[in-house]
Protein backbone atom coordinates (compact mmCIF):
# COMPACT_ATOMS: atom_id res chain seq x y z
CA UNK A 1 0.00 0.00 0.00
CA UNK A 2 0.78 3.37 -0.80
CA UNK A 3 0.07 7.05 0.86
CA UNK A 4 -0.18 10.00 -0.81
CA UNK A 5 -1.01 13.89 -0.55
CA UNK A 6 -2.86 16.19 -2.07
CA UNK A 7 -4.42 19.66 -1.55
CA UNK A 8 -7.72 18.64 -3.45
CA UNK A 9 -8.44 14.83 -4.83
CA UNK A 10 -11.02 15.49 -7.87
CA UNK A 11 -13.44 11.86 -8.37
CA UNK A 12 -14.27 12.01 -11.69
CA UNK A 13 -12.59 12.85 -14.56
CA UNK A 14 -15.51 14.14 -16.91
CA UNK A 15 -15.54 17.99 -17.92
CA UNK A 16 -16.51 18.88 -15.00
CA UNK A 17 -13.91 17.38 -12.67
CA UNK A 18 -11.15 18.70 -15.15
CA UNK A 19 -12.69 21.84 -14.78
CA UNK A 20 -13.08 21.82 -10.78
CA UNK A 21 -9.05 20.64 -11.29
CA UNK A 22 -8.20 23.84 -13.55
CA UNK A 23 -9.84 26.35 -11.21
CA UNK A 24 -8.06 24.30 -8.48
CA UNK A 25 -5.00 24.72 -9.99
CA UNK A 26 -4.99 28.11 -10.84
CA UNK A 27 -6.04 28.50 -7.42
CA UNK A 28 -2.45 27.72 -6.07
CA UNK A 29 -3.73 23.64 -5.00
CA UNK A 30 -2.03 20.59 -5.85
CA UNK A 31 -4.66 18.77 -7.73
CA UNK A 32 -5.27 14.81 -8.27
CA UNK A 33 -7.95 13.34 -10.41
CA UNK A 34 -8.65 10.16 -10.35
CA UNK A 35 -11.26 8.36 -12.20
CA UNK A 36 -11.84 4.39 -12.88
CA UNK A 37 -11.64 4.67 -16.62
CA UNK A 38 -8.73 5.46 -18.90
CA UNK A 39 -7.65 8.38 -21.28
CA UNK A 40 -10.55 10.06 -22.89
CA UNK A 41 -14.11 9.46 -21.91
CA UNK A 42 -16.92 9.11 -23.66
CA UNK A 43 -20.70 9.18 -22.32
CA UNK A 44 -24.29 9.55 -23.46
CA UNK A 45 -24.46 13.51 -24.33
CA UNK A 46 -26.47 15.54 -25.87
CA UNK A 47 -23.14 17.19 -27.12
CA UNK A 48 -24.11 20.99 -27.61
CA UNK A 49 -22.74 23.62 -25.70
CA UNK A 50 -25.19 26.76 -25.73
CA UNK A 51 -23.72 30.25 -25.75
CA UNK A 52 -22.86 30.12 -21.78
CA UNK A 53 -21.56 26.61 -21.72
CA UNK A 54 -19.61 27.59 -24.48
CA UNK A 55 -18.01 30.84 -22.99
CA UNK A 56 -17.15 28.74 -19.70
CA UNK A 57 -15.43 26.32 -21.53
CA UNK A 58 -13.18 28.94 -23.54
CA UNK A 59 -12.89 30.62 -20.07
CA UNK A 60 -10.99 28.16 -19.20
CA UNK A 61 -7.93 28.17 -22.03
CA UNK A 62 -9.92 25.05 -24.22
CA UNK A 63 -11.34 25.81 -27.90
CA UNK A 64 -12.16 22.01 -28.88
CA UNK A 65 -13.72 21.38 -32.45
CA UNK A 66 -17.00 21.04 -33.00
CA UNK A 67 -19.88 22.64 -35.02
CA UNK A 68 -21.55 26.13 -35.46
CA UNK A 69 -25.46 26.33 -33.85
CA UNK A 70 -27.11 28.71 -34.02
CA UNK A 71 -29.84 28.66 -32.04
CA UNK A 72 -32.81 26.51 -31.04
CA UNK A 73 -35.98 24.68 -33.04
CA UNK A 74 -38.49 23.03 -31.13
CA UNK A 75 -40.36 20.63 -33.39
CA UNK A 76 -43.81 17.63 -34.03
CA UNK A 77 -45.30 16.09 -36.84
CA UNK A 78 -46.99 19.69 -37.74
CA UNK A 79 -45.59 22.50 -36.81
CA UNK A 80 -41.95 24.22 -35.29
CA UNK A 81 -40.70 27.29 -33.25
CA UNK A 82 -37.15 28.32 -34.15
CA UNK A 83 -35.44 30.83 -32.22
CA UNK A 84 -32.17 32.12 -32.92
CA UNK A 85 -29.26 32.70 -29.95
CA UNK A 86 -29.22 36.34 -28.78
CA UNK A 87 -25.79 35.97 -27.61
CA UNK A 88 -24.25 34.76 -30.77
CA UNK A 89 -23.66 31.21 -31.38
CA UNK A 90 -23.11 27.49 -29.52
CA UNK A 91 -20.86 25.01 -30.73
CA UNK A 92 -21.88 21.34 -31.12
CA UNK A 93 -18.96 19.30 -29.74
CA UNK A 94 -18.33 15.78 -29.47
CA UNK A 95 -18.17 14.63 -25.91
CA UNK A 96 -14.91 12.81 -26.59
CA UNK A 97 -13.30 15.92 -28.52
CA UNK A 98 -14.22 18.00 -25.12
CA UNK A 99 -12.91 15.65 -22.71
CA UNK A 100 -9.42 15.34 -24.88
CA UNK A 101 -9.42 19.41 -24.76
CA UNK A 102 -10.19 19.64 -21.12
CA UNK A 103 -7.38 16.78 -20.53
CA UNK A 104 -4.68 18.01 -22.92
CA UNK A 105 -5.19 21.47 -20.84
CA UNK A 106 -5.05 19.99 -17.16
CA UNK A 107 -2.20 18.22 -17.53
CA UNK A 108 -0.49 21.29 -19.31
CA UNK A 109 -1.39 22.92 -16.17
CA UNK A 110 0.03 20.17 -13.67
CA UNK A 111 -2.89 18.14 -12.68
CA UNK A 112 -2.44 14.98 -12.12
CA UNK A 113 -4.56 12.29 -13.14
CA UNK A 114 -4.96 8.97 -12.17
CA UNK A 115 -6.62 5.70 -13.55
CA UNK A 116 -7.82 4.11 -9.78
CA UNK A 117 -11.35 3.00 -8.48
CA UNK A 118 -12.71 4.56 -5.48
CA UNK A 119 -13.40 2.12 -2.80
CA UNK A 120 -13.47 4.02 0.82
CA UNK A 121 -13.10 7.31 2.28
CA UNK A 122 -12.95 8.25 5.89
CA UNK A 123 -12.74 12.13 7.08
CA UNK A 124 -11.68 13.95 9.93
CA UNK A 125 -11.03 17.55 10.94
CA UNK A 126 -8.04 18.19 9.01
CA UNK A 127 -8.50 16.15 5.86
CA UNK A 128 -9.48 13.03 3.86
CA UNK A 129 -7.87 9.72 4.02
CA UNK A 130 -9.32 8.04 0.21
CA UNK A 131 -8.76 4.19 -0.50
CA UNK A 132 -8.09 3.71 -4.09
CA UNK A 133 -7.50 0.47 -6.31
CA UNK A 134 -5.02 1.07 -8.91
CA UNK A 135 -6.06 -0.40 -12.26
CA UNK A 136 -4.46 -4.10 -13.15
CA UNK A 137 -2.35 -2.53 -16.35
CA UNK A 138 -1.16 -0.34 -12.88
CA UNK A 139 -0.40 -3.09 -10.92
CA UNK A 140 -3.23 -3.16 -8.95
CA UNK A 141 -2.31 -1.72 -5.92
CA UNK A 142 -4.21 -0.22 -3.43
CA UNK A 143 -3.43 3.16 -2.05
CA UNK A 144 -4.41 5.81 0.17
CA UNK A 145 -4.56 9.48 -0.66
CA UNK A 146 -4.57 12.24 2.06
CA UNK A 147 -6.47 15.13 0.80
CA UNK A 148 -7.49 18.21 2.19
CA UNK A 149 -10.47 18.38 0.21
CA UNK A 150 -12.28 16.00 -1.89
CA UNK A 151 -14.71 16.84 -4.74
CA UNK A 152 -17.18 14.17 -5.97
CA UNK A 153 -17.24 14.80 -10.14
CA UNK A 154 -18.19 10.78 -10.73
CA UNK A 155 -21.72 11.46 -12.11
CA UNK A 156 -25.58 10.67 -11.48
CA UNK A 157 -24.50 7.96 -9.73
CA UNK A 158 -21.76 8.61 -7.31
CA UNK A 159 -19.76 6.57 -5.25
CA UNK A 160 -18.64 10.02 -3.36
CA UNK A 161 -22.54 10.86 -2.48
CA UNK A 162 -23.18 7.09 -1.82
CA UNK A 163 -20.14 6.99 0.72
CA UNK A 164 -20.53 10.15 2.48
CA UNK A 165 -24.43 9.53 3.39
CA UNK A 166 -25.59 12.53 1.04
CA UNK A 167 -27.87 9.96 -1.30
CA UNK A 168 -31.44 10.66 -1.11
CA UNK A 169 -34.26 8.49 -3.21
CA UNK A 170 -35.26 10.00 -6.28
CA UNK A 171 -39.06 11.11 -6.97
CA UNK A 172 -41.32 11.20 -9.93
CA UNK A 173 -40.85 8.30 -13.05
CA UNK A 174 -36.95 7.74 -14.27
CA UNK A 175 -35.72 8.80 -17.58
CA UNK A 176 -33.26 7.47 -19.30
CA UNK A 177 -31.14 8.40 -22.40
CA UNK A 178 -30.00 7.06 -25.80
CA UNK A 179 -27.18 8.98 -28.10
CA UNK A 180 -26.27 7.97 -31.30
CA UNK A 181 -23.96 9.24 -34.08
CA UNK A 182 -24.83 9.39 -37.92
CA UNK A 183 -22.12 10.02 -40.46
CA UNK A 184 -24.12 12.59 -42.52
CA UNK A 185 -23.82 16.30 -43.38
CA UNK A 186 -25.88 18.64 -40.89
CA UNK A 187 -29.19 19.79 -42.45
CA UNK A 188 -28.87 22.48 -40.02
CA UNK A 189 -27.39 24.69 -37.82
CA UNK A 190 -30.19 24.83 -34.85
CA UNK A 191 -30.24 22.18 -32.13
CA UNK A 192 -33.76 20.50 -33.13
CA UNK A 193 -35.72 19.39 -30.28
CA UNK A 194 -38.45 16.63 -31.83
CA UNK A 195 -41.57 16.49 -29.65
CA UNK A 196 -43.08 12.52 -30.25
CA UNK A 197 -45.67 10.85 -27.55
CA UNK A 198 -43.01 9.02 -25.58
CA UNK A 199 -39.75 10.61 -25.96
CA UNK A 200 -37.80 13.79 -27.14
CA UNK A 201 -35.22 13.69 -29.23
CA UNK A 202 -32.29 16.36 -29.56
CA UNK A 203 -30.22 16.59 -32.91
CA UNK A 204 -26.90 18.73 -32.95
CA UNK A 205 -24.41 18.74 -35.50
CA UNK A 206 -20.94 18.15 -34.00
CA UNK A 207 -18.63 17.79 -37.29
CA UNK A 208 -19.21 18.81 -40.83
CA UNK A 209 -20.29 15.16 -41.59
CA UNK A 210 -21.57 13.82 -38.39
CA UNK A 211 -24.60 14.67 -35.93
CA UNK A 212 -25.42 13.28 -32.97
CA UNK A 213 -29.06 12.26 -31.87
CA UNK A 214 -30.20 12.44 -28.07
CA UNK A 215 -33.24 10.82 -27.00
CA UNK A 216 -34.69 10.99 -23.37
CA UNK A 217 -37.77 8.63 -22.96
CA UNK A 218 -39.13 7.33 -19.87
CA UNK A 219 -39.21 3.44 -21.22
CA UNK A 220 -37.10 1.50 -18.96
CA UNK A 221 -35.95 -0.18 -21.86
CA UNK A 222 -34.11 2.63 -23.22
CA UNK A 223 -30.75 1.46 -20.69
CA UNK A 224 -30.40 -2.05 -22.29
CA UNK A 225 -30.88 -0.35 -25.59
CA UNK A 226 -27.86 0.72 -25.28
CA UNK A 227 -26.12 -2.55 -25.65
CA UNK A 228 -26.03 -2.63 -29.21
CA UNK A 229 -25.92 -0.49 -32.27
CA UNK A 230 -28.15 -2.05 -34.07
CA UNK A 231 -31.30 0.15 -35.62
CA UNK A 232 -33.84 -0.41 -33.35
CA UNK A 233 -31.63 0.22 -30.01
CA UNK A 234 -31.48 4.19 -31.34
CA UNK A 235 -34.56 5.03 -29.82
CA UNK A 236 -35.73 6.59 -33.04
CA UNK A 237 -39.36 4.52 -33.04
CA UNK A 238 -41.75 7.32 -33.08
CA UNK A 239 -40.21 9.97 -35.12
CA UNK A 240 -40.81 9.70 -38.63
CA UNK A 241 -39.45 12.05 -39.94
CA UNK A 242 -35.49 11.91 -37.95
CA UNK A 243 -36.21 7.61 -38.89
CA UNK A 244 -36.76 8.75 -42.54
CA UNK A 245 -33.88 10.99 -42.70
CA UNK A 246 -31.29 8.83 -40.93
CA UNK A 247 -32.77 5.59 -42.62
CA UNK A 248 -29.19 5.11 -44.95
CA UNK A 249 -27.16 7.16 -42.45
CA UNK A 250 -24.22 5.18 -40.73
CA UNK A 251 -24.08 4.65 -37.22
CA UNK A 252 -20.85 5.90 -35.99
CA UNK A 253 -19.78 3.72 -32.94
CA UNK A 254 -22.33 2.26 -30.42
CA UNK A 255 -25.08 3.49 -29.01
CA UNK A 256 -24.65 4.78 -25.41
CA UNK A 257 -27.01 4.88 -22.54
CA UNK A 258 -27.50 6.70 -19.48
CA UNK A 259 -29.60 6.87 -16.93
CA UNK A 260 -32.48 7.31 -14.63
CA UNK A 261 -31.21 10.72 -15.14
CA UNK A 262 -33.30 11.96 -11.85
CA UNK A 263 -30.61 12.10 -8.60
CA UNK A 264 -30.85 13.29 -5.42
CA UNK A 265 -28.54 14.27 -2.78
CA UNK A 266 -29.61 15.35 0.74
CA UNK A 267 -27.30 18.14 0.25
CA UNK A 268 -23.97 19.22 -1.53
CA UNK A 269 -21.28 18.86 1.59
CA UNK A 270 -20.46 16.95 4.33
CA UNK A 271 -17.26 17.98 6.20
CA UNK A 272 -14.53 18.23 3.93
CA UNK A 273 -16.23 16.98 1.05
CA UNK A 274 -18.21 19.01 -1.78
CA UNK A 275 -20.28 17.13 -4.43
CA UNK A 276 -20.22 18.98 -7.71
CA UNK A 277 -22.05 18.48 -10.75
CA UNK A 278 -24.43 15.29 -11.88
CA UNK A 279 -23.54 13.94 -8.41
CA UNK A 280 -24.38 17.37 -6.53
CA UNK A 281 -28.22 16.30 -8.25
CA UNK A 282 -29.80 16.05 -11.52
CA UNK A 283 -32.96 16.98 -12.89
CA UNK A 284 -33.31 16.00 -16.34
CA UNK A 285 -31.62 16.41 -20.07
CA UNK A 286 -34.46 18.14 -21.26
CA UNK A 287 -33.11 21.62 -21.12
CA UNK A 288 -29.37 20.82 -22.28
CA UNK A 289 -28.03 22.89 -19.78
CA UNK A 290 -25.69 20.36 -17.90
CA UNK A 291 -22.13 21.56 -18.74
CA UNK A 292 -23.04 24.80 -18.20
CA UNK A 293 -24.32 24.30 -14.81
CA UNK A 294 -21.45 21.67 -13.87
CA UNK A 295 -18.98 24.53 -14.57
CA UNK A 296 -20.51 26.81 -12.78
CA UNK A 297 -20.58 24.50 -9.96
CA UNK A 298 -16.67 23.91 -10.44
CA UNK A 299 -15.66 27.30 -9.80
CA UNK A 300 -17.92 27.87 -7.02
CA UNK A 301 -16.53 24.37 -5.25
CA UNK A 302 -12.85 25.85 -4.96
CA UNK A 303 -13.72 29.18 -4.26
CA UNK A 304 -15.71 28.11 -0.96
CA UNK A 305 -13.54 25.31 -0.49
CA UNK A 306 -13.48 26.43 3.14
CA UNK A 307 -16.70 27.52 3.97
CA UNK A 308 -19.58 24.80 3.26
CA UNK A 309 -22.39 27.77 3.85
CA UNK A 310 -21.28 29.81 1.21
CA UNK A 311 -21.05 26.11 -1.61
CA UNK A 312 -24.74 25.90 -0.79
CA UNK A 313 -25.74 29.15 -1.29
CA UNK A 314 -23.44 29.34 -4.61
CA UNK A 315 -24.84 25.85 -6.20
CA UNK A 316 -28.60 27.27 -5.70
CA UNK A 317 -27.32 30.07 -7.53
CA UNK A 318 -25.82 28.40 -10.14
CA UNK A 319 -28.50 25.84 -10.73
CA UNK A 320 -32.13 27.74 -9.91
CA UNK A 321 -33.09 28.33 -13.43
CA UNK A 322 -32.03 25.04 -14.08
CA UNK A 323 -34.10 23.14 -11.94
CA UNK A 324 -37.04 25.67 -11.82
CA UNK A 325 -37.28 25.82 -15.69
CA UNK A 326 -36.78 21.44 -16.22
CA UNK A 327 -39.10 20.47 -13.75
CA UNK A 328 -41.52 23.05 -15.27
CA UNK A 329 -41.25 21.51 -18.48
CA UNK A 330 -41.05 17.79 -17.12
CA UNK A 331 -44.02 18.40 -15.26
CA UNK A 332 -45.72 20.08 -18.81
CA UNK A 333 -44.33 17.09 -20.53
CA UNK A 334 -45.98 14.37 -18.34
CA UNK A 335 -49.31 15.91 -18.23
CA UNK A 336 -51.90 15.64 -20.56
CA UNK A 337 -50.66 18.75 -22.15
CA UNK A 338 -48.01 17.17 -23.76
CA UNK A 339 -48.52 18.01 -27.26
CA UNK A 340 -49.19 21.67 -26.94
CA UNK A 341 -45.95 22.45 -26.09
CA UNK A 342 -44.44 22.67 -29.67
CA UNK A 343 -47.83 24.45 -31.07
CA UNK A 344 -47.58 26.87 -27.60
CA UNK A 345 -43.77 28.34 -28.63
CA UNK A 346 -45.23 28.53 -32.09
CA UNK A 347 -48.02 30.76 -30.67
CA UNK A 348 -46.44 32.89 -28.48
CA UNK A 349 -42.53 32.97 -30.25
CA UNK A 350 -41.62 35.74 -27.62
CA UNK A 351 -42.45 33.42 -24.77
CA UNK A 352 -40.36 30.86 -26.45
CA UNK A 353 -37.71 33.00 -27.06
CA UNK A 354 -37.51 34.09 -23.95
CA UNK A 355 -36.99 30.61 -22.17
CA UNK A 356 -34.49 29.82 -24.96
CA UNK A 357 -32.35 32.71 -23.85
CA UNK A 358 -32.69 32.00 -20.17
CA UNK A 359 -31.30 28.21 -21.12
CA UNK A 360 -28.42 29.70 -23.52
CA UNK A 361 -26.68 32.29 -20.70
Amino acid sequence: MTVARTDVLVVGGGPVGLAAALHGRRAGHDVVVVDRRAGVIDKACGEGLLPGALAAVLDLGVDPPGHRLAGISYRDAARHADHPFAAGPGRGVRRTALHAALRERALAEGVTIEHATLRALRQDARGVDVALDAARDDGGERSVVRADWVLGCDGLHSTVRRLTGLDAPARGRARFGLRTHYRVAPWSDLVEVHWAPHAEAYVTPVAPDVVGVAVLTRRARAGERAAGPERGGTGLDGFAELADRLRDAPVLGRVRGAGPLRQRARRRTAGRVRLVGDASGYVDALTGEGVRVGLAQADAAVRHLDDAVAYERAWSRATRDYRVLTTGLLAWAGSPARGAIVPAASAAPWLYGAVVERLAR
